[in-house]
């Protein structure tokens, strides 16, 4: 989602990062569409210890869009392009799959790339390190947003009002009933705040202020796959679905 740059410098570590993080997602959508398209059990891959590693990635690729918003000179631009994309998919979805993409990726890092350009005024008014523990702290008690609560479960849990939850059109910020579908789903919250959370890092990234082995390339193949995730996440989807039907059709 744009190029990572420190004025002549690269901070290549990230990009690979993020290269890594899209792989990642890519083999998800793969499995995904395996099973539920193809009808082809993959099991392991839908243990529930799979599920952590997915959102693991996916949180890593998210803290790094974040980061790159420091290097942006219109997010707010940025933002609508990428929501108009998610809204692309949300149309084209159906045509392949009973299940659409009502909010997905591309549309949760367009809202946030949104409200980090109007909110970056003030938000450079908080120191960095600040902006990071509030954010992960934000980002851990927003997290039970879709299980009707926020709080650490077991510790304490603050409930929300069911009658959110029944309103229909709060899905964005994690508040759904029954009858809500989405294939790939990242609500604002606990979402957003990982963002910003990598927007404050961004701080220091741009900066020069992190370790020296963070800025140069070390793998190219993967620092360009980093560079180039938006195109790679609109374009796997049909790929992979026409070489699925290849081979099971």
């Amino acid at each position: 989602m744009g190029t990572l740059k420190n004025n002549s410098k690269r901070v290549g570590l990230l990009d690979e990062l993020r290269g890594f993080a899209i792989i990642c997602m890519v083999v998800y959508h793969a499995m995904y569409d395996l099973k539920y398209i193809f009808g082809v059990d993959v099991p392991i891959f839908f243990d529930s210890w799979f599920n952590i590693i997915r959102d693991i990635f996916a949180g890593l690729f998210i803290f790094i869009s974040g980061t790159v918003c420091r290097f942006s000179q219109n997010n707010i631009k940025r933002g609508a392009q990428c929501f108009f994309l998610g809204m692309l998919i949300t149309f084209v979805t159906p045509f392949f799959s009973s299940v659409p993409v009502t909010f997905g990726i591309l549309h949760f890092l367009g809202i946030s790339m949104m409200i980090f350009g109007f909110c970056e005024n003030l938000l450079d008014h908080i120191p960095a390190l600040v902006g990071i523990i509030v954010c992960v702290l934000l980002f851990v008690l927003t997290w039970n947003v879709q299980n009707g609560f926020i709080g650490i479960g077991g510790l304490f849990e603050w409930y929300l009002p069911k009658k959110a939850y029944e309103v229909g059109v709060l899905f964005p910020f994690g508040l759904y009933n029954s009858s809500f579908m989405s294939s790939d789903y990242f609500p604002l919250f606990p979402w957003l705040f990982l963002f910003l959370a990598g927007s404050f890092f961004g701080i220091w990234a741009k900066g020069g202020s992190l370790p020296k082995f963070f800025y140069p390339v070390h793998i190219r193949w993967l620092a360009a796959v980093g560079r180039n995730t938006i195109w790679i996440y609109l374009l796997h989807q049909p790929v992979v679905y026409l070489i699925f039907s290849l081979i099971f059709h």
